[in-house]
């Protein structure tokens, strides 16, 4: 029963005193919880109708109730979490009623007594399709690679019937990165690791930018601390000096802009944690070398039909008192990104020598820009801005349809729809078409049709014969050849970027390969009927298993290609030939040896009655592992084990390139690890140099590495030009103490510039 707005049902009481725990206040708790509600429903934008009050009140009631014995890992009431996640919804992606209702009741189903049912007649369906999408699957139901894939399948398969489902689950992912800190290291790695694999691309695509950069920092602080740290460190030491800067870089543009008679606000931001550390990575450069650290924001207010001429006067303005660089212009306002992003940006020429960008946006843009896919829909009446939206949430759906894929094949190519730079191309008529970046000719012809695709042999990009895996670039134009004769073919998947193509591909090969195993089946039936067996399912079922083959459409492929050959079953010159005893095949032992222990035994060996981590040194003679050569992980680095299927275990390092894919798809195959014995052995560790060439550097490089540190080299290379060097080498070291000593003492040389580790 409701109770009114202020005083909602909060938890029974219970003892406040347990023996060797801290006295919970139950009083102070209930206190809390209400100021936290009474904070969510001032965050809720717009007018509410009062049955929408009264709902978001009815499902705050039932939530207390239903978690009231639940506590988070932080000893927190449970409560908080879904009241936190419902001002997510509310505050920062701008949703309204519903959604609240949906977040404050996310867990309800799959934690407590309540069932989807209840929800339903107590909220109604539109609320228990949201909570359906987003209850979890339990690992019992099905046998997959990965949980987390079968998950997030089920989340977007709600997708197509409404899209406040991704909305709702990135907003609970954010509240729970941002409590990470109380869970374990090995859980902090996995959970951060599956967020910057699919949540926060998802939030980019959905267009919203300050949850994803938040959920990109926050993951990079639990697999990256120290570097998170420092890069966090050095942007907080320099705040000042940059608010001085912006300050004077902003002061001739506002008074132009004043002089003009423009409404504007004008924001300077630093870029996040993340991108700046991506930068360093990816040009090599230190934190101090990367030279747009933060942005200038102008937004504006103006009419509608004055948005993109408007724009333009303030690019205008901002060029007259500094030089722009012509390579980086970005204007998304004439053509927004397939997310609806738009924004005009710039980079330009400060008086100081500091090249610094310049985004240009109206206010609506500006909170399309913010809020995203919500936002889109406050202006829904505005055809353009939706329909570029609804054109990808189609593709989406496109490869929803296919129920068959494999979950983990799935969300990897779900993942190609999430690329976040695009390309524009043209067809031979002039229409434009968004493809991601790295798309080739096979992609553009499969956007066209999916027929087109399927019988496309070659294309020609402005005029010019091309192959099929020919990557495009904005503004080419493509017209594609197509013939009858052709068919997909194995390799084409190699040559694709986009979603929709690979899953088109995967289709027709299935096709051919359904149209194939009906030749084999007959071949696999006539075999039978020779040795006088019965043509039933039990005798099938003894082939595939004879053979190892994954199914009987498996089984008659492989025997309709050749791979499988029935006469050979047995040995006829030893005698051992195929049984019949009343009708039952009795098949001779097959030749394959089945393996030794199963992978749980293994994970058992590995991690003992009561150690947790796998023990890499000397005590590991026993366990087959590998020092993964992605990577080259050497003892003192934060590492994990990877159970492989064939290779035994793979030590990988924690910011290895593959590891935040193995973490989020393969939780359960991962083993923790430390290092044990390390002075006793030698690992491979590759360094990179630069810097400006010198008379006898070579010299003083290699005496460094061979005498001074008694380090063994295996490889050596330089190159030098016009003035500038780079080198490589490849050293033996017994840790990363070892490998830090001598990073700094080859950084010490006198025209050396750069010293980083590098994986080969």
């Amino acid at each position: 029963m409701d109770k009114g707005p202020h005083s909602p049902v909060t938890p029974a009481p219970e003892s406040a005193t347990t023996k060797g725990k801290p006295v919970i206040d139950l009083e102070k708790e209930r206190a809390e919880i209400l100021r936290r509600y009474r904070g969510l429903l001032r965050a809720i934008k717009g007018d509410r109708t009062p049955d929408e009050s009264r709902l978001i009140r009815k499902a705050f009631n039932i939530a207390v109730e239903a978690h009231k014995d639940q506590r988070r890992k932080t000893g927190e009431p449970y409560i908080y979490h879904p009241i936190a996640v419902a001002r997510i919804c509310a505050e920062e992606i701008g949703l309204g009623a519903t959604s609240v209702v949906a977040a404050l009741l996310h867990d309800t189903v799959e934690d407590t007594d309540l069932t989807l049912d209840d929800v339903k007649d107590l909220f109604g369906p539109t609320v228990a399709t949201i909570i359906d999408g987003l209850t979890k699957i339990s690992g019992l139901q099905f046998g997959t690679d990965s949980i987390q894939a079968e998950n997030f399948r089920k989340v977007l398969l709600t997708l197509a019937q409404d899209v406040r489902v991704i909305l709702v689950k990135l907003a609970d992912r954010l509240h729970n990165m941002r409590t990470l800190d109380s869970m374990a290291r090995d859980k902090q790695l996995k959970i951060a690791s599956e967020t910057l694999f699919l949540y926060a691309p998802l939030a980019h695509r959905l267009g919203l930018y300050n949850i994803k950069s938040e959920l990109e920092d926050l993951s990079l602080k639990f697999k990256e601390p120290t570097i998170y740290q420092e890069i966090s460190q050095k942007l907080k030491k320099g705040e000042a000096v940059r608010k001085r800067f912006i300050s004077r870089f902003i002061l001739p543009i506002k008074q132009s802009l004043d002089r003009e008679g423009f409404s504007y606000e004008i924001k300077g931001r630093p870029k996040s944690i993340h991108s700046i550390y991506n930068k360093m990575l990816k040009k090599h450069v230190s934190f101090e070398e990367v030279y747009d650290v933060f942005a200038v924001r102008i937004i504006i207010d103006t009419r509608p039909e004055l948005e993109k001429a408007d724009c333009w006067k303030v690019y205008s303005i901002v060029t007259d008192y500094y030089q722009p660089n012509p390579d980086r212009l970005r204007d998304w306002i004439s053509i927004p990104k397939g997310n609806g992003y738009e924004s005009l940006h710039t980079t330009v020429m400060s008086p100081g020598g500091r090249w610094v960008e310049v985004q240009i946006r109206t206010r609506r843009m500006d909170e399309v820009a913010e809020m995203g896919l919500a936002a889109h829909y406050r202006y829904k009446d505005d055809a353009d801005h939706t329909s570029a939206l609804d054109a990808w949430l189609n593709r989406i759906r496109e490869v929803l349809d296919d129920p068959s894929t494999n979950a983990l094949d799935f969300v990897n190519d779900f993942k190609l729809n999430l690329f976040s730079d695009e390309i524009v191309v043209f067809t031979p008529k002039g229409d434009m078409r968004n493809l991601p970046a790295g798309a080739t000719a096979l992609d553009f012809a499969f956007d066209i049709h999916s027929q087109i695709g399927r019988q496309c042999i070659g294309a020609k990009v402005n005029h010019k014969l091309v192959p099929l895996s020919q990557p495009l670039r904005s503004g080419d134009q493509i017209e594609i050849i197509t013939s009858r004769k052709q068919q997909p073919k194995e390799d084409w998947l190699s040559y694709v970027a986009t979603a929709k193509a690979r899953h088109q591909i995967k289709q027709a090969l299935r096709d051919q390969k359904r149209k194939l195993a009906v030749v084999g089946r007959e071949s696999v039936q006539r075999q039978m009927r020779k040795w006088g067996a019965k043509v039933d399912e039990a005798n099938i079922n003894l082939l595939v298993a004879w053979f190892g083959a994954t199914s009987a459409m498996d089984l008659y492929y492989q025997v309709a290609r050749g791979k499988h050959q029935l006469e050979d079953i047995g040995d006829a010159a030893a005698g051992i030939t195929v049984q019949v005893k009343a009708g039952r095949l009795v098949l001779p032992k097959p030749k394959q040896v089945a393996e030794e222990r199963t992978l749980e035994e293994v994970v058992a060996e590995i991690r003992g009655e009561k150690n947790s981590a796998l023990v890499i040194g000397d005590d590991l003679q026993k366990i087959d592992y590998k020092l993964s050569p992605c990577c080259n992980p050497i003892a003192g680095d934060d590492v994990f084990g990877f159970i492989t299927v064939n290779e035994g275990i793979k030590i990988h390092r924690v910011n290895c390139p593959n590891a935040v894919q193995l973490m989020s798809n393969f939780a359960y195959r991962i083993v923790k690890a430390r290092w044990k014995g390390k002075d006793s052995v030698e690992f491979l560790a590759g360094l990179r140099f630069s810097g400006i060439d010198d008379v006898g550097l070579v010299n003083k490089i290699t005496t460094i590495i061979s005498h001074e540190h008694n380090v063994n080299m295996r490889a050596i290379s330089f190159e030098s030009h016009d003035g500038i060097f780079e080198g490589k080498v490849m050293v033996y070291v017994h840790d990363t103490d070892h490998l830090n000593a001598l990073m700094e003492k080859l950084k010490r040389v006198r025209g050396v510039r750069i010293v980083e580790r590098v994986d080969q």
